[in-house]
C-alpha cells in the first residue's frame, strides 16, 4: 500500500483504518508500504512532523501482519526552508524516518523471494528533493543482489524507475520531471536486469500502471489516499495492491476498499 498521506484532517485516519480492516480480512503474509505514509514533513515544524509520525505509527499498528516501510519524499523532515528547521537539527532530513520507521534502504527474504527496499530521494543544494538513488546505495545494491543467488527479486521504491505518468497526466509529448522519476533510473535498472528481478513496486504519482520492460514489471500502485483523501484521481479509487505469488510467478489486483469521501466539519 502506497501514498497513505495520513493526517488528522480530511477523515484520513478513518479512511486508513478502513483500508487496514480490509487488509486484515485478506490475511496477507506481510504488508509493504510504498512511501508517503504521512501527509507531509518537508515543510513542517518538528512538532507537526512528530505528531504525524505518531499518528501513522499508532494507526498502522492495527495491521495484524508484519509491516515493512519504504521512505517517500513526504517523510523527509524539514527539507523546505519554510519549515524553519535548520539542517543541523539532529533529526533533519531522513534521520527522523530512520529513527521512527526503518532504515532508508534494506533487504529481506521471505520464503523463496528476495525483497529490496530502496531510498529514491535526493536533495538539491537549494533544499528541494528529486528522484535519485545515491552511489552508496548502488554499491550496496550490487552486493546485496549477489547474495540473492537465483531467487526471484521484488523491489520497493517510492519515486518510480519507469512510468508513463506524465504522458497521461500532462499530455502525450510530456516528459517526467526530476521530482517525479528517479533521474539515474537507467543505472538502477541495469543492476536489476543482471539478476532475477521480477517486480518493482512504485508510488509517488497516485497513479496505477503496469509496465513490463526487459522482463521486469514496474507497477505504480495507485494510492490509499487517491486524490489526497479528496476523491478519485484519474478515475482511480482509494486502494492498494494485493499481490499473490506462486513460485517465481505473481499476479496482482488493485483493491478498492470502499472508502467514500466524507465532508469535514
Amino acid at each position: 500500500m502506497t501514498d497513505i498521506h495520513i493526517t488528522p484532517e480530511r477523515n484520513a485516519t478513518e479512511g486508513f483504518s478502513q483500508a487496514i480492516d480490509t487488509i486484515n480480512s485478506l490475511t496477507p503474509d506481510f504488508v509493504l508500504t510504498g512511501g508517503d505514509n504521512i501527509m507531509d514533513a518537508l515543510g513542517q515544524t518538528y512538532e507537526a512532523s512528530d505528531s504525524l509520525y505518531k499518528l501513522y505509527e499508532n494507526t498502522v499498528a492495527k495491521v495484524k501482519a508484519p509491516v515493512y516501510n519504504t521512505m517517500g519524499n513526504h517523510e523527509v523532515f524539514g527539507l523546505y526552508e519554510n519549515s524553519g528547521v535548520s539542517p543541523s537539527h539532529e533529526e533533519y532530513g531522513k534521520q527522523l524516518y530512520q529513527n521512527r520507521l526503518a532504515k532508508r534502504y534494506y533487504s529481506f527474504d521471505y520464503k523463496n523471494w528476495h525483497f529490496v527496499v530502496l531510498d529514491g530521494i535526493g536533495f538539491t543544494n537549494d533544499r528541494h528533493y528529486y528522484g535519485h538513488v545515491d552511489e552508496e546505495q548502488l554499491e550496496w545494491l550490487k552486493n546485496d543482489l549477489k547474495t540473492a543467488g537465483d531467487k526471484p527479486i521484488a523491489v520497493s521504491i517510492h519515486i518510480p524507475l519507469l512510468s508513463i505518468g506524465s504522458q497521461i497526466m500532462q499530455g502525450p509529448t510530456e516528459g517526467m520531471s526530476e521530482g517525479s522519476i528517479v533521474t539515474n533510473a537507467n543505472q538502477v535498472r541495469e543492476i536489476l536486469e543482471q539478476h532475477n528481478t521480477k517486480l518493482v513496486l512504485q508510488g509517488h504519482l497516485h497513479f496505477l500502471e503496469d509496465i513490463e520492460y526487459n522482463g521486469i514489471h514496474y507497477i505504480t500502485g495507485g494510492a490509499v489516499s487517491s486524490q489526497w483523501w479528496q476523491g478519485q484521481r484519474f478515475g482511480m479509487e482509494e486502494g492498494f495492491l494485493k499481490i499473490d505469488v506462486k513460485g517465481e510467478n505473481f499476479s496482482w489486483e488493485y483493491i478498492d476498499y470502499g472508502w467514500d469521501v466524507k465532508e469535514t466539519n
